[in-house]
């Protein structure tokens, strides 16, 4: 197979992977909201210029998606002990279980279809993450 043609598949098995997965995370949340309370409840608590350039998307729009998520009480806004002019923004206890509840489903859902793969596929898929983990390294 050409790598164009390789390309063309592996775009859309990982556009059709990352739909079903949201639709397993079944969090009540857009894509925009779960992916940047995802990167708070990893990164923070960040900035809103800090939350909008590791989201790829301008500041108005992450203060709108963070304004919803704080209105839903999965984050909070504090202030910067060092500049009173900063504003922070972490998880709360309530995002923190909905992140790491999304998670598990979408590991539970993916952990059982690859249980009905056979031994041979399994092996397969193995072999083939450690070539996916290549291709999304950074080059050195």
């Amino acid at each position: 197979m050409q790598p164009t043609e390789s390309a063309a598949r592996l775009r859309l098995s990982a556009t059709r992977l990352a739909r079903r997965l949201r639709h397993e995370a079944d969090a009540g949340l857009t894509p925009s909201q779960l992916s940047a309370l995802a990167v708070i409840h990893h990164h923070g608590p960040l900035t809103l210029g800090a939350l909008a350039e590791r989201e790829g998307v301008a500041p108005p729009s992450i203060t709108k998606i963070v304004n919803n998520l704080e209105e839903q009480g999965l984050v909070a806004r504090t202030g910067d002990p060092d500049d009173r002019r900063v504003t922070r923004v972490a998880t709360s206890d309530a995002g923190d279980r909905l992140v790491i509840e999304s998670r598990r489903r979408k590991t539970a859902w993916l952990a059982g279809r690859i249980g009905q793969l056979d031994a041979d596929q399994q092996r397969r898929l193995a072999d083939a993450l450690d070539v996916l983990d290549l291709l999304t390294e950074e080059p050195s």
